[in-house]
């Protein structure tokens, strides 16, 4: 059986296990996936810890030691939930894993158990070989769909498998280019968080004698009106600069965008690459009241706010409190959720390694750096000292904005040529970084 057809059979038997996330402490299950992922590993040299925080929500590591302690180490971190599926939108059995017209259909097949798979699958062929030079570590881990909280966050505090160098999801897609030629996507960073509540108060009463009250309804929609008028100023770096120069626009158009306009020019990617230049605010739940004849006391919005590497989160403070303008005092402002956004540098001997990587698939095609609009577990690794990459690779006709339409959509699935040119990307990087 090759290395490509293990692959499939294991990210199959991943999505079979369906370890769905609701964002619940007892959602997930991931022990069917450590399960799973231990029986494949059976009969191999490596070391297994599995980490159990929570009933059920297990994660797993899967370490061969290195031959020489000075090596630089590679850890692989594969999540293993998934996020809900309305079943009735989908025409293929979203936990069925089977293949149709050349691609493996089922919930999670790109968010990211194909590479989960292909990650387990390339250090288990490490494992049946010689020992590598430096100590390889593959992680199923739990949880990553909440941020990560029963996974890589409690992972972080409590394992002591390597984050020196970690690579996870997603990247290796191609850029449609202006002139039609070739660029591959490397993710080197992601956005953090600076989720807020924004809470407002009014005068309680019956439904029916609203006059001369303070409705705490009509204060809220103000807020959202204000809020949602909020343009954060674009944020330019080298990592911008080089994702639009890497386009290859005509010069007016590019001159546009670098100003932090046009972006319709980017065509499917036009929200994800605003998102990477620009601090977001989403409104995405909004609160008030229960009986219809009853005059609310208190109303509140919460926003999903992700923040740029470098952007604080008395910036976003500042930024509100701007945009509410005269009624900024009559707000309460509740930090939820706040993390930093993390970058990695685009230079040292992981990243050269995915460079090389890259170009004996697709040579002398440009590598452009990116930031993900989103998080992943890679955040761990960087707060930790550590570097973190997302790295995967897909077929000259996968673009960047078509893996990312796969992400938590209806019917989500991976071609089988993806899985195949990942599994063949993650071995060679393997060899040419530990050394096996």
């Amino acid at each position: 059986m090759s290395l490509t057809d293990t692959t499939i059979a294991l990210l199959q038997n991943l999505i079979q296990n369906g370890c769905v996330n609701y964002l619940t402490a007892d959602s997930g299950q991931e022990t069917k996936n450590a399960d799973t992922l231990e029986a494949f590993f059976a009969g191999t040299d490596v070391r297994v810890e599995r980490y159990e925080p929570h009933p059920g929500r297990v994660s797993i590591a899967f370490t061969v030691e290195g031959t020489d302690p000075s090596a630089e180490p590679l850890t692989l971190l594969g999540h293993t939930d998934v996020v809900p599926v309305d079943e009735d939108k989908w025409t293929h059995d979203p936990f069925g894993g089977e293949i149709v017209d050349g691609r493996v259909f089922g919930r999670g097949a790109t968010d990211m158990l194909y590479i989960t798979a292909a990650m387990a699958a390339c250090v288990r062929d490490v494992a049946r070989g010689e020992r590598p030079r430096g100590t390889l570590t593959f992680v199923g881990c739990a949880d990553e769909e909440a941020r990560g909280g029963l996974g890589a966050a409690w992972l972080a505090d409590h394992a002591d498998f390597s984050w020196a160098n970690c690579l996870s999801e997603e990247g290796g897609s191609h850029l449609p280019t202006a002139d039609g030629s070739d660029a591959l996507v490397v993710v080197v960073g992601e956005k953090g968080a600076g989720q807020r509540r924004l809470t407002v108060h009014g005068d309680a009463g019956h439904g029916s004698a609203p006059f001369g009250r303070e409705m705490a309804v009509a204060k809220i929609a103000e807020v959202a009106r204000r809020v949602a008028a909020i343009e954060p100023d674009l944020r330019s770096d080298d990592i911008w600069e080089g994702y639009v120069r890497a386009w290859k626009f005509d010069p007016d158009t590019e001159a546009a965008l670098l100003a932090g306009s046009g972006y319709d020019a980017f065509g499917q990617l036009e929200s994800y690459s605003h998102a990477m230049s620009h601090l977001t605010i989403s409104p995405t739940v909004l609160r008030a009241g229960g009986a219809i004849n009853v005059l609310p006391s208190v109303a509140w919005m919460e926003l999903d706010i992700r923040p740029l590497p470098g952007q604080t989160q008395e910036e976003i403070d500042a930024l509100l409190r701007d945009a509410l303008g005269e009624i900024a005092d009559d707000v309460e402002i509740t930090h939820l959720i706040t993390e930093d956004g993390s970058v990695s540098p685009t230079s040292g001997p992981l990243y050269d390694a995915i460079l090389s990587t890259f170009n004996e698939f697709f040579p002398d095609v440009p590598v452009v750096p990116t930031i993900a609009a989103g998080g992943s577990d890679l955040r761990f690794a960087r707060r930790k000292g550590g570097v973190g990459y997302g790295f995967a690779l897909h077929g000259r006709g996968e673009t960047l904005g078509s893996v990312l339409g796969e992400l938590h959509s209806h019917d989500e699935s991976i071609a089988v040529e993806d899985v195949d040119l990942t599994v063949r990307a993650y071995r060679s990087l393997i060899k040419r970084f530990v050394g096996a």
